[in-house]
């Protein structure tokens, strides 16, 4: 029985074929339902989605969104001038960056609409642009997550202006003569309903002292559930939950205040997979582990050793049917470097975990599912001098595509001088 997400193990076998491996496979048809359903979110008053795309920011994937009405949330100047570059209109792209971009009033000039996420960059946006319309990013003091590396909400987080400054906002704004219209938080991963229902509630009642503020923006971190065990946020219910907030709202005031979600996980993960092949078998005796090691790792897939994060991982035999041996192994990555394990402890990237397949052979494939968000682009990328993976996209037709050639040395040392 095939128990691949999106793929059959043919497919596998066919695109290793094709392109190599690593390789990181997309599929068309899921990432235009996941984006569906974002476009279904409940709301009151108006709805735009955004994809955060540091989630991934693939050209084609971009491109897809962008087909289906998805607006964009960058976090750097640089994600800004990609998606001009992939044809994306300006009135579209939001900017968010922790870094205060050096072309700010270019790129607002451009029809970028600026978040400002501190007070020194709301301060330098008025002063480069007084008079101006602008959003704000606040922490509303409380976050969620299954980390605390995933929960960006809090007096732990950088993110954002904290909750309690707002009259120094109000201060500013009145300086520079600008209309704060937009009001964004985002609390993490996780999507607690109770969660994110206390937080809009907190958000209405600091809009109510910005009057030009038309839009609130929630942020995303909406979770995909990777493993078994893990739940998958279902859209609905978060929206249902807080909908009733904004008709009060408007109730109270007249102001009907619109709403913005950023998912970047919830819109890719489930839409990738990376596919990578098992270059090795060792074992470390009795009392020890049996180890399989591929031709990937942390230079494409990081979130094991960053976060201690878990993905479902599938064995396909390079020829035939699996085993009906079954046998508990470790997976660790090509890299020479002890962090380098894609079986961790949950939530513990320094412990190491086994998970069991049939049993394996070098030359066969295992492919890492629920690939398609922070995984591609997030990555310690030509570590150990290996090159970027190749990235193919699936067809809703069944054909596949190359979006993105693999790497070559040339191009990685490009640069040197």
């Amino acid at each position: 029985m095939n128990t691949l997400k999106f793929l059959t193990c043919d497919q596998v076998r066919g695109i290793v074929a094709a392109y190599g491996s690593p390789l990181y496979v997309y599929s068309e048809a899921v990432l235009r339902r996941s984006a569906q359903t974002a476009l279904a979110f409940p709301n009151a008053y108006g709805l735009t989605v955004r994809y955060a795309i540091k989630a991934n920011s693939t050209g084609a994937i971009l491109s897809l969104f962008n087909s289906m009405g998805i607006h964009f949330d960058a976090s750097s100047s640089y994600e800004v001038h990609r998606l001009l570059l992939n044809g994306i209109h300006p009135s579209r792209i939001q900017l968010t960056a922790q870094e205060l971009a050096p072309d700010l009033k270019e790129l607002v000039e451009r029809g970028i609409l600026f978040n400002a996420c501190s007070l020194h960059q709301l301060e330098t946006y008025g002063k480069y642009l007084p008079g101006r319309d602008v959003s704000i990013r606040i922490n509303p003091g409380i976050g969620s997550g299954h980390s605390n590396r995933t929960n960006v909400g809090g007096p732990s987080s950088s993110f954002g202006i904290w909750i309690d400054h707002l009259k120094d906002v109000t201060a500013l704004a009145d300086t520079y003569r600008l209309r704060i219209t937009k009001l964004h938080s985002h609390i993490g991963s996780g999507s607690d309903p109770r969660v994110w229902k206390k937080v809009v509630g907190m958000n209405l009642d600091a809009v109510r002292a910005l009057p030009d503020v038309t839009v609130l923006n929630m942020g995303g971190g909406f979770k995909i559930g990777r493993m078994p065990e893990e739940h998958t946020t279902d859209l609905r219910v978060i929206g249902d939950s807080v909908k009733p907030l904004f008709e009060q709202f408007f109730a109270e005031t007249g102001r009907k205040i619109a709403l913005e979600i950023e998912p970047g996980t919830w819109l890719a993960a489930a839409g990738g997979a990376l596919i990578t092949a098992i270059d090795d078998k060792v074992d470390t005796g009795k009392e020890g582990y049996i180890f399989l090691k591929t031709d990937t790792g942390m230079s494409d897939f990081l979130r094991p050793t960053l976060y201690g994060a878990r993905h479902m991982i599938r064995h396909v035999p390079r020829t035939g049917e699996p085993s009906a041996d079954r046998e508990s192994v470790v997976i660790v990555g090509h890299a020479c470097e002890s962090g380098d394990i894609l079986t961790p402890v949950p939530g513990d990237s320094e412990g190491v975990d086994t998970i069991t397949l049939p049993k394996a052979a070098i030359g066969d494939y295992l492919v890492i599912e629920d690939a398609g968000a922070y995984c591609a682009s997030m990555c310690a990328v030509n570590y150990n001098s290996f090159p970027q993976a190749a990235e193919v996209m699936l067809r809703e037709n069944g054909e596949t595509t190359l979006i993105r050639k693999r790497q070559t040395l040339e191009q990685m040392l490009q640069n040197e001088i």
